[in-house]
């Protein structure tokens, strides 16, 4: 992806484009997928960097939802159990099938999720990723041995399916490019355009990188923004009511020794009402979620202390080695765009996690709702209001065979697994010059050459974009992203020709974001 090129393409002077997407995150990224797929032109922008807000955020999971079929929601899950089936075969390089146990510890407790995981199999079909199974306190132990001993009867296995969130992003953002789509971050709407008969017919942007404005003529305008719906909806009618409630999740991220397996570890049961999860993820282990209604959208949010009470509360009633606040490398927060609740109605984990598509008066499109798993599906159901719109003929959906960029079916290990094809284009880069096979940091294996690939091939423009969603590294280690930031910053203002000045304005940012991800 060359960003240059991408912005001189808003200046071909007559240009109407298929779609406009605004919102860079999963929900965006699908409906561009899907238009592309279908031969449709299509331009996006986001006003950070692609997957910055909810969809870097998540407890890394692809899954049918275990929790959404006790609250009996059978479609959503039908729904996403085939998508979970198409991601995995569509990004091996950025996905993986990860066994989940249950432990057991009354023999009503086995029998509820004996059944209810036996019919998690047989609405996967052909597309389960493996049997769900009962399994005897010994080797519940031997798989999980961390796990509280005094009482259990054993474990149920099931199956779901584990991904790098902001590396797949970025993977579709690149497909998308491959395909002729206009991928731009760090490009903000600031009015959306309308004819003398009030209908939507483009968009008005500012390259915050350039400083520049753009206008942007398009068939059909979608409002894929998340938590921020509102803000584009406010756009379109000023008085428009609060369509999104935001609802808090924070992570934890401790050393794996903490479970000392490679399964994941499911907690069906909590003081608030949610399921817990402690799922090994890159050599750490993720402890999460919440559910706290947050009145105010932001992009950077942060963890509320009840919150990392609750999650280290929780994880210690059911692990032998207790995690306290010192042993956290990293904590970091995101929020769901649930539809606003009903008058009297507060209990946010009892909102339908199924998206929704509005077309208003003026022919704004918005998807809202979702989760990341049914990413495709969302956008799929957006791009099928086309013809509505803009009165023109769209072919068939294609999107759900797309292969994902970086696509191979024997991706290298450790973390070149997330570059997929492309892990011998950055290692021959270090062969061809060595120097670039220096570690960041000694205890992880990242490169100066990541570095260079990230802002040659990836659109990164800030240090942030590389330490938090090119790398991850903020999101398992914040003290050590930290610690590597001035050699990013410097390798990144040779790269863009920038001074002293901006490197110091680079860091002062990162390290105001950072510190959020660290506990105090």
């Amino acid at each position: 992806m060359d960003r240059v090129k991408n912005i001189e393409k808003l200046e071909e002077t007559g240009k109407i484009w298929d779609l406009a997407v605004i919102g860079g995150g999963a929900s965006g990224l699908g409906v561009a997928l899907d238009a592309l797929s279908r031969g449709l032109s299509v331009v996006l922008v986001e006003k950070a960097d692609f997957a910055k807000g909810t969809s870097s955020r998540s407890t890394k999971l692809v899954h049918g939802g275990v929790r959404y079929l006790a609250q009996g929601d059978v479609m959503l899950v039908f729904e996403a159990l085939k998508e979970r089936g198409r991601l995995l075969k569509n990004a091996p390089h950025l996905t993986h099938n990860q066994p989940f146990i249950i432990p057991i510890y009354t023999f009503f407790d086995k029998l509820q999720y004996s059944v209810g995981l036996k019919i998690y199999d047989w609405m996967a079909g052909k597309l389960r990723l493996g049997k769900s199974k009962f399994i005897t306190k010994g080797e519940t132990i031997k798989r999980l041995p961390k796990v509280k001993q005094e009482g259990l009867k054993g474990g149920v296995v099931y199956h779901d399916g584990q991904f790098d969130d902001a590396r797949l992003a970025l993977s579709i953002a690149m497909t998308c490019n491959e395909l002729g789509g206009n991928m731009l971050n760090y490009t903000k709407v600031n009015a959306l355009i309308k004819n003398n008969k009030g209908k939507i017919t483009g968009i008005q942007v500012r390259d915050l990188i350039g400083k520049k404005n753009y206008q942007i003529k398009a068939n059909m305008v979608i409002n894929a923004t998340g938590v921020f719906a509102d803000k584009i909806l406010q756009l379109d009618q000023p008085s428009a009511p609060k369509s999104i409630q935001p609802s808090q999740g924070i992570h934890l991220v401790v050393d794996q020794s903490f479970i000392g397996g490679k399964d994941a570890l499911m907690i069906p049961k909590t003081t608030d009402g949610r399921v817990l999860f402690a799922v090994p993820w890159q050599d750490k282990l993720v402890l999460g979620t919440t559910d706290t209604i947050r009145q105010k959208a932001k992009l950077e949010p942060e963890a509320l202390a009840k919150e990392i009470d609750f999650v280290l509360e929780t994880a210690s009633a059911y692990l032998t080695k207790k995690p306290t606040k010192s042993d956290v490398l990293s904590v970091y927060a995101g929020l769901r765009p649930l539809a606003a609740p009903k008058e009297g109605s507060t209990k946010t984990k009892e909102i339908s996690r199924s998206h929704k598509v509005i077309v208003s008066d003026s022919n704004l499109v918005s998807i809202t709702g979702g989760k990341w798993t049914t990413f495709r599906k969302m956008g799929e159901d957006t791009v099928n209001q086309f013809s509505k719109v803009s009165g023109k003929s769209i072919g068939k959906s294609q999107s759900a065979g797309i292969k994902y960029h970086g696509y191979t079916e024997h991706p290298q290990e450790g973390h070149w697994k997330g570059y997929g094809s492309n892990a011998e284009k950055i290692q021959k880069m270090i062969q061809d010059d060595p120097k670039l096979g220096e570690l960041l940091h000694s205890e992880y294996p990242y490169t100066l050459a990541e570095v260079i690939w990230a802002v040659k091939y990836e659109m990164a423009i800030k240090v942030e974009d590389i330490l938090a969603r090119r790398l991850r590294i903020l999101f398992l280690d914040a003290k050590a992203a930290k610690s590597i930031a001035p050699k990013v910053a410097q390798l990144m203002a040779k790269m863009f020709g920038k001074n002293e000045d901006w490197i110091n304005e680079e860091l002062s940012d990162f390290e105001k974001t950072a510190n959020k991800y660290i506990l105090k």
